[in-house]
């Protein structure tokens, strides 16, 4: 038997958020967090006047039920801004438990 939900995680470019955010809940997911984040130890990574720059990332957790991964998956993976050769990546997590808390 299969997890109930999944966690899919992207960590995209700041400022992408967003756009990835509203493609999936186009495809099903009711919402996410965001998570400012700074990627290290890149191609990516620059010098600047003999100052390393790490680019800054914000990374997304969207909690689905496991029918929908894949249309919402399909749905970050066609977004216009992640189309670019290193935009992002995304990934899956199994959940077996979550609950809701406060007045639930």
């Amino acid at each position: 038997m299969g997890s109930p939900h999944t966690l899919i995680t992207c960590i995209i470019n700041k400022g992408n958020s967003r756009e990835v955010m509203k493609a999936a809940r186009e495809a099903g997911a009711s919402g996410g967090t965001i998570i400012d984040g700074m990627g290290t130890g890149s191609r990516e990574d620059a010098l600047y006047f003999g100052v390393s720059h790490n680019p800054e990332k914000e990374i997304l957790y969207i909690l689905v039920g496991s029918g929908d991964t894949g249309k919402v998956l399909e749905a970050i993976r066609t977004t216009p801004c992640l189309t670019e050769k290193g935009s992002g990546i995304a990934f899956c997590s199994d959940v077996d438990r979550f609950m809701l808390l406060g007045d639930a």
